[in-house]
């Protein structure tokens, strides 16, 4: 009991606010259908092509990435809860009628529109989860933020496997009615929380939240560690994109009549780690440098990814993929709170949707590049090209990691000289 207390202690005296977003969190992904089957549906039930179905993924993640960009700015003006309540809202509409619809090429569109009106809400949340923590705990508010996804996940890909084999329509209808139960927690249980972000913030370990005047672009010009950042991101997330696209047609190719429900026990095998070792890793790498994890996690892509193109029989990719679930974790309670740290209050849903232009441009250009790399080379060259580039890009890590570490002694250097 008393190792599992431990493991507990990054998650202990949040506000209530943080377990609420976690339970919302749970719902949404266990009814997070559309994404993880959006591949499959396109190839196998509107029967597009491997590249025509990149592109259309591409397409869907520059519209969202556009949408979350114009989300950031609305969080800051409007505030955090009105606009998970009116696009949320919108996307639960649109999510049904989709589940009326025959599929078609008309599917696709209206889906593309209610994935960028879910997007639209990602600053929302990461602006809401900012608001309510402190550098102290921020890292076990987001861990846990991204648990609740896990373990909703751990379930949902299979629900969803199912439902695409023998119910198709609930894949979209059930979509409909997760994001609306979860909705329903944040219209009851959590109040509008900009006015927090309004407040001065008088810790002087925390000089790089304070709010200041002025565009998004001064704020990143004055923060160009930020922006380094994010560009190695976009490397890492070109690979990790792969999850969604390549990787179920690995299976599909591998098993042709189950690949789907295979598919989904790989899905769901990822957020059962996710669930039981998010704990753990938060608990024993919490405490180390934000850019250090995001080496360590640069590295379990590397293995976890690059090694499908060398063994991808079923077993083995439940292996890899306990692997680069490990370096998805360590990214996870790494990603947000080092942005939310260096990033002013009054422009924390601006930056957090202008950087996730250049993270989510890996997402987005992943499924495109792939495909039209699978045009000229195999699956299984294209998975170790993935593990080379993502060590590349785990080097540039290391180096930033290196430039920060100066830059902060510098800093202690001229205060002490003070």
């Amino acid at each position: 009991m008393s190792i599992l207390r431990n493991m507990l202690n990054p998650y202990r005296g949040m506000p209530r606010e943080i377990y609420v977003i976690f339970v919302a969190r749970i719902i949404n992904a266990i009814g997070a259908f559309v994404g993880p089957l959006m591949t499959i549906i396109m190839t196998q039930s509107i029967g597009l092509s491997e590249g025509r179905a990149g592109f259309y993924l591409c397409i869907s993640g520059i519209v969202s990435m556009l949408a979350a960009l114009s989300g950031g700015k609305l969080v800051d003006h409007f505030g955090r809860k009105r606009i998970i309540v009116l696009f949320s809202g919108l996307a639960v509409l649109l999510y049904f009628r989709i589940g009326l619809m025959e599929p078609s090429q008309e599917m696709i569109h209206l889906i593309i529109l209610a994935a960028a009106l879910s997007s639209t809400t990602k600053p929302a949340y990461d602006s809401l989860i900012a608001d309510l923590t402190t550098p102290a705990n921020r890292s076990g508010a987001y861990s846990l933020s991204y648990m609740g996804w896990n373990i909703g996940f751990a379930i949902g890909p299979i629900l969803g496997g199912f439902l695409y084999r023998h119910h198709l329509p609930w894949v979209f209808i059930g979509e409909s009615l997760a994001i609306f139960l979860s909705l329903i927690l944040i219209v009851i249980f959590i109040k509008e929380t900009i006015a927090k972000a309004q407040e001065e913030i008088r810790d002087e370990e925390r000089y790089l939240e304070r709010s200041v005047e002025g565009s998004i672009f001064k704020v990143i010009r004055l923060r160009p560690l930020l922006i380094f950042f994010a560009l190695i991101m976009f490397g890492y997330n070109f690979t990790y994109s792969q999850w969604s696209f390549m990787l179920p047609m690995q299976i599909m190719k591998d098993y042709p009549v189950m690949g789907a429900q295979y598919f989904g026990f790989v899905a769901a095998f990822n957020g059962f780690i996710v669930m039981v070792f998010t704990p753990i890793v938060t608990r024993f790498a919490g405490h180390l440098p934000y850019l250090r994890r995001a080496v360590i996690g640069g590295i379990l892509y590397a293995v976890g990814f690059g090694m499908i193109g060398v063994l991808h029989s079923l077993e083995f990719l439940f292996l890899w993929a306990f692997i680069f679930t490990l370096g998805e974790i360590i990214l996870a309670i790494t990603v947000s709170p080092f942005v939310a740290d260096n990033t002013p209050a009054s422009h924390r849903g601006r930056m957090t949707s202008t950087l996730a232009i250049i993270f989510d441009s890996g997402y987005t250009l992943g499924p495109l590049g792939m495909g039209i790399a699978l045009t000229y080379i195999e699956m299984g060259t294209g998975w170790i090209a993935l593990g080379v580039s993502t060590l590349m890009f785990t080097a540039l890590m290391k180096m930033l990691e290196y430039r920060e570490r100066q830059i902060t002694l510098h800093k202690r250097v001229k205060a002490i000289a003070k």
